[in-house]
Formats: C-alpha cells, sequence, structure tokens
C-alpha cells in the first residue's frame, strides 16, 4: 500500500459529524496519522470515551471501542488495559466530560501510573449540549448556564495533571497538527499515564476563549532547555500568564500500575508455593475418592 494510503486504514469509515469549523477534525487527522506512522495493527488498539463531542471520536477510528458513560472514561480504560495488557489503549475526553463530572478520576488514574493515553479536548465549552459554560471557560463569561458571567476561576488542566502526578504531560493545539502528531506519537510511546491536552476551536459555541488567531498570537514551544523530569519547572510553564506553552512539560518515568500488580502477583506465589498448593489440592481430592 502507498505511504499516503496507510492513515485510511485507520479510518472506520464512519463520517465525523462535528460541526463545520471545529478544531476537532484536526486531532482526529493528528491521531489517524500518527497511528499511521506507529503501524499499530487495528486490533491491539482500544479507544476509550465519556460523553461529548470529543467522545465520539472512537466512532470514526478502526480499532476496539468503548462509548461510555460521562465522565467514566478513565476508569474504564484503565479497566480495560488491566484486563488486556497487551492492548494499546487510549482515552478520550473533553474539559467538561474529564474535569467536571469525570474529574474525580484524574488524580487517581495519575498517581496509579496507569499506562494508558489520555487525550483532553479542551475547548472550554459544553459542545454538544448546545454552550454551558465548562472548568477551563475564562473569557467567555456570558453562557447559557451563567447569563450573569462566571463566579469562580477556571482550572488549567496540564497544571492538574502535573499536580496530580502524570508521569507525561503534554500541551497541543489542533491547527497545529504535525506538532501535535508527534506529541501523540511521543505520548503512545511512553509507559505510564500520558495526559495531552489539546486546545481546539468550538466554531458553534466558543470562538473566544479558544479564538485560532488569539492563541496562534500568544504561543510558543515549550524551551529546548527544558528538563521534563524538573515538574516544578513543567509547572510554571503550563501557568505562564502571559504564553501559551505548547510541549512536553513533563516526562517522568516510573513503574506502572501492571508493573506493581506483578510485583504483587509474584509476592502471593511466594507466600504460596506451588509445591504447597498442590499438596493442599491433592489432599482435598483425596477426600472425595
Amino acid at each position: 500500500m502507498e505511504e499516503q494510503d496507510r492513515p485510511c486504514e485507520y479510518l472506520s469509515g464512519v463520517s465525523p459529524v462535528w460541526c463545520p469549523g471545529c478544531g476537532y477534525y484536526g486531532i482526529l487527522s493528528a491521531l489517524i496519522e500518527g497511528l499511521a506512522d506507529l503501524k499499530l495493527p487495528t486490533n491491539e488498539l482500544a479507544l476509550i470515551s465519556g460523553i461529548g463531542c470529543s467522545s465520539r471520536l472512537p466512532y470514526f477510528v478502526k480499532a476496539y471501542g468503548f462509548h461510555s458513560i460521562h465522565g467514566r472514561g478513565l476508569p474504564i480504560a484503565q479497566g480495560v488495559k488491566t484486563a488486556n495488557p497487551e492492548l494499546t489503549v487510549l482515552a478520550v475526553g473533553g474539559d467538561g466530560d474529564g474535569l467536571a463530572i469525570g474529574g474525580g478520576h484524574l488524580p487517581h488514574i495519575a498517581r496509579n501510573n496507569v499506562d494508558i493515553t489520555y487525550l483532553l479536548f479542551n475547548n472550554a465549552i459544553y459542545g454538544m449540549t448546545k454552550g454551558q459554560f465548562s472548568p477551563t471557560t475564562v473569557l467567555f463569561p456570558i453562557t447559557k448556564t451563567s447569563p450573569f458571567g462566571l463566579a469562580g476561576e477556571s482550572v488549567n488542566p496540564s497544571a492538574l495533571a502535573i499536580v496530580y502526578g502524570a508521569s507525561f504531560v503534554a500541551r497541543g493545539f489542533s491547527v497545529k497538527k504535525e506538532h501535535l502528531k508527534d506529541l501523540i506519537i511521543q505520548g503512545m510511546q511512553h509507559r505510564g499515564f500520558s495526559f495531552i491536552e489539546i486546545l481546539a476551536s468550538c466554531s458553534s459555541f466558543n470562538t473566544t476563549d479558544m479564538n485560532v488567531a488569539r492563541i496562534i498570537n500568544n504561543l510558543q514551544m515549550v524551551p529546548e532547555d527544558h528538563n521534563p523530569e524538573d515538574e516544578i519547572a513543567a509547572l510554571r510553564l503550563a501557568t505562564d500568564k502571559e504564553k501559551i506553552n505548547l510541549g512536553v512539560l513533563v516526562r517522568n518515568p516510573r513503574p506502572t500500575l501492571g508493573d506493581k500488580f506483578q510485583e504483587m502477583q509474584k509476592k502471593a506465589k511466594a507466600k504460596a508455593p506451588e509445591a504447597k498448593a498442590q499438596a493442599a489440592m491433592e489432599d482435598l481430592l483425596a477426600q472425595f475418592a
């Protein structure tokens, strides 16, 4: 097959139903091309999502897919990876799905260092339910659920992931497709929990917070001399008030949840040696002879 045709192998044939101009098309394109570069067999890939515009992604990718319930994509992805460690597992969620109703799952997936990649689509609005404010809404305070403005402060997804202890944290932008593709590849190759915040515009309900021109005018790439194992420096970049820093903020490998499960299994077997267990079984069977 021609090199340029390889990404098509990862398309399911289901046409995306996002609005014209939605930034999510760029994310889908970056993901598909990243999978093609990795040459990952489709039967070794699983995509898990919650509810929302972003969570439709599994329909469009040729892979195992699970469109779950609101905010529960991460724990289900952990279950899939634990049940079948050979699968490459990606979880997908939006800023509302992942940080509002699903926000309580993020710290535990991060601290456990589950070997999955989480793509958090951040357009700072609830798009599928037609324009309510989300946890990341900043510049667009008048919404259907905040007619007189916002009362609280917004959250910073990448900063949260760093503080929670994710072993890989990056920030990308749907318009910077080649850069985003590279971040997705790096995240999938990382052993452990990879958190990638992806800035994207909502062409229907929020062109203020995620205005493409505003982001382009304010973005900069993470400095080449940044040490991704320095989480304090990463937090400074993630919370920069002047510039939007794109790139790998944290890469700090450590044992995964699967590694720890293997250690537990070894300890359990050591306490009950196979020979002893076999003898106990034979004694039990002898009682019914």
